[in-house]
């Protein structure tokens, strides 16, 4: 039997596969528990576990959780963590603490083919995507980190590495795999993707779904918005919008749209006017975005007070405008440095249990 990664199979397929080996359906809600509720390390762990399930289980099934090479803790609490894949890629994981929550950003694509060119993240090429247990051990080991400490996850943003979109299978998979309600019991109202607008996946879903959407937006002009997203020569912005329009949002909810402030770029006042002219009745929120430099790349950030007139037009329409912080920039933790060499002045905590 090839190799099991037990974090990328279903409810359904975990029942199925244990049903194949001769096992009762009761052992399939154990293993469940012991993966995503006792966040088991190991198979050794399971203890309620048949000696004989587990030994056959040993024989084919992978590691339960990724490798970590480094932790980093910002000065405002932000952590992150370099982790290693079985076949030697890396991916980082992101985790935002708050007042009321705790959000973990994870990556969905080792690398990316977007090639954003205000994204430090998009200059390196995409790799391979990840497999649906890959984005699940995310959280699961974040989780088992963070809760020896009293810290929780309530909250995943798929705003990590690469474009969800562009690994559409697997994203829905994992994702599901966290809504289960006998496992990490995830809510759709705490689980937003992000997409820079691959259009022909974006209705689909949120069908498939319902979790929140945010939209990596920058520019309602499709000049601009070409230089700093390139897929948007190929999804422009009529067809973003036509998309959004129809995408099923549940009562209550709103469409996020990413607006990163560059100087002199996307952050006069007509940007302003014309961003709330291109929302028009969509419910929304928008979340505007410090830029943070990394060398060589061509943006500098708008200032505080451009920022502030920049909210104002936009609340005067009666939207939603949150100037969203800085988290976690000086490891290199922030929006668009994932996986980048900036950073410097923290407390790092280099991995090794």
């Amino acid at each position: 039997m090839e190799s099991l990664r037990l974090t990328s199979l279903s409810w359904e397929e975990l029942n199925a596969l244990l049903a194949e080996w001769g096992e009762r359906p009761f052992r399939a809600k154990q293993i469940w528990s012991w993966l995503y509720v006792k966040l088991a390390r190991s198979l050794e762990e399971m203890s309620d576990v048949s000696a004989a399930l587990r030994a056959r289980l040993s024989a084919v099934a992978l590691p339960l959780m990724p490798q970590p090479l480094a932790h980093q803790i910002a000065a405002d609490g932000t952590e992150k963590w370099l982790l290693a894949l079985l076949d030697g890629a890396q991916i980082e994981t992101v985790y935002i603490p708050d007042v009321d929550r705790g959000t973990l950003c994870v990556s969905s694509q080792v690398g990316c083919t977007l090639s954003c060119s205000f994204c430090h993240t998009g200059t390196q090429r995409l790799l391979r995507n990840l497999q649906a247990g890959e984005i699940v051990e995310q959280v699961t080991f974040a989780r088992a980190e963070l809760a020896a400490r009293g810290l929780k996850v309530t909250n995943v943003v798929l705003m990590g590495m690469g474009e969800p979109l562009y690994n559409y299978d697997a994203v829905v998979k994992a994702v599901r795999i966290l809504l289960n309600g006998s496992g990490l019991a995830i809510g759709t109202r705490k689980i937003t993707l992000s997409t820079a607008g691959v259009v022909p996946k974006l209705v689909q879903v949120g069908w498939d779904l319902g979790i929140n959407m945010a939209i990596s937006l920058h520019s309602v002009r499709d000049a601009v918005r070409d230089q700093l997203i390139p897929l948007n020569r190929k999804h422009n912005l009529a067809a973003l919008q036509e998309a959004i329009r129809a995408f099923p949002l549940k009562h209550g909810r709103a469409i996020t749209w990413e607006y990163l402030l560059l100087k002199g770029v996307n952050d006069s006042l007509q940007d302003a006017r014309e961003l709330v002219q291109f929302i028009g009745d969509i419910p929304s929120k928008v979340n505007l975005i410090t830029f943070n430099p990394w060398p060589g790349c061509p943006y500098e950030p708008t200032s505080r007070e451009n920022t502030l007139r920049f909210q104002e037009i936009i609340c005067q329409a009666k939207i939603v405008t949150v100037i969203r912080d800085s988290r976690g920039a000086d490891i290199a933790a922030a929006c668009g440095q994932l996986r980048s060499e900036c950073g410097g002045g923290v407390r790092e905590v280099v991995a090794g249990r």
